[in-house]
């Protein structure tokens, strides 16, 4: 198999079959290559939609589909079907990870595969990702850092050229990249048999930079490719984005979490117990400036209080696995005394 694209859905049955819409009309520019779509723990009748859809439209020849009871996030879903893949008699050359809130645009698979043949170094590429008005989001990334919190904390125009600026990169050819989103990926399976799959102990956030810096750690290019362009409804799938247009909503534990762990198992304690503190100081500036300045509170709800709790300093230093609320027990339900 030339290319594998895994699409991930959980609680978006129609936005993947909107996707699975928009790969009817590319998948068949690359020889040999399948869509892999896990239901990754919805529940309901998210699965017997994706069926059906897949039926009522003859996608059965070039989509499979594989159900999973408990949501294992998207690291642990995306890994569930690769691992089966290269276990498997025809084993893919690339695997692209796909959002399932996202919008292939003509041209963007095999854009990223020709760029992959090309380029036998590239470990790792990224698509360009547009808004749906067409306007390109951000991406590609510098690697997230003690400067760069600071900056992501403070949030002023002169410290962010100055510590953290952003990634020169032409918009008309491909470049060198640090790290691209996880959004549109695709990923040279010869780079994972040696690098290993996503770390599945990040749960959902954070894997895609931290495959790209193991990738580069281990000898391989990272790469942005401008010329695959693929729509993408950011943070439809998660609802990270937040409930009001105006303020996004409170960010989940397992998204400090999974930043913890980043930062711990990569660059150890002392730089990430900098990089907490870095953010903290900031933001707690930048909150004590906003409304002096009259500025919109656009940050989710309680984050510097949420981001003080899952900080090293209240939480330690071990390397923990995020926690997949998935499996958490449910809290018991208190009993009336009398």
């Amino acid at each position: 198999m030339k290319l594998l694209v895994v699409v991930l859905c959980y609680r978006v049955p129609d936005l993947t079959i909107d996707c699975l819409h928009s790969l009817s009309g590319e998948i068949d520019r690359i020889p040999s290559a399948r869509v892999a779509v896990c239901e990754n723990g919805t529940g309901g009748d998210a699965a017997d939609r994706l069926r059906r859809a897949i039926d009522e439209n003859g996608w059965e020849s070039w989509v499979d589909l594989t159900v999973v009871e408990i949501n294992r996030g998207f690291c642990g879903g995306n890994n569930l079907v690769i691992r089966a893949a290269l276990e498997s008699d025809d084993p893919p050359e690339y695997v692209l990870l796909l959002n399932a809130d996202t919008i292939v645009q003509e041209h963007a698979l095999d854009a990223l595969v020709d760029f992959m043949d090309a380029h036998p170094k590239a470990g790792i590429a990224g698509s360009r990702l547009l808004s749906p008005e067409g306007e390109v989001q951000a991406s590609p990334f510098r690697y997230q850092g003690i400067a760069s919190e600071l900056d992501r904390g403070l949030r002023l125009g002169v410290i962010t050229k100055l510590v953290a600026p952003p990634l020169d990169v032409d918009p008309s050819r491909p470049s060198r990249a640090e790290w691209v989103s996880g959004a549109s990926q695709i990923l040279r399976t010869s780079m994972l048999e040696q690098i290993g799959l996503l770390d599945e102990g990040l749960y959902t956030y954070f894997d895609d930079i931290d495959i790209c810096l193991r990738a580069e750690r281990a000898g391989w290019e990272v790469w942005f490719v401008p010329e695959s362009k693929v729509v993408h409804l950011e943070g439809a799938s998660t609802g990270i984005k937040g409930s009001t247009p105006q303020r996004p909503k409170r960010r989940p534990t397992y998204w400090f979490q999974a930043r913890r762990r980043f930062f711990l198992k990569n660059y150890g304690k002392l730089y990430t117990a900098l990089a907490d503190a870095a953010f903290l100081c900031g933001f707690a500036v930048w909150r004590l400036r906003r409304p002096i300045q009259r500025k919109p509170d656009l940050d989710p709800q309680h984050f510097l209080a949420d981001s003080f709790r899952n900080s090293v300093f209240r939480t330690g230093f071990a390397v923990r696995e995020v926690e997949n609320p998935a499996m958490a027990a449910p809290s018991p339900v208190p009993t009336k005394t009398t």
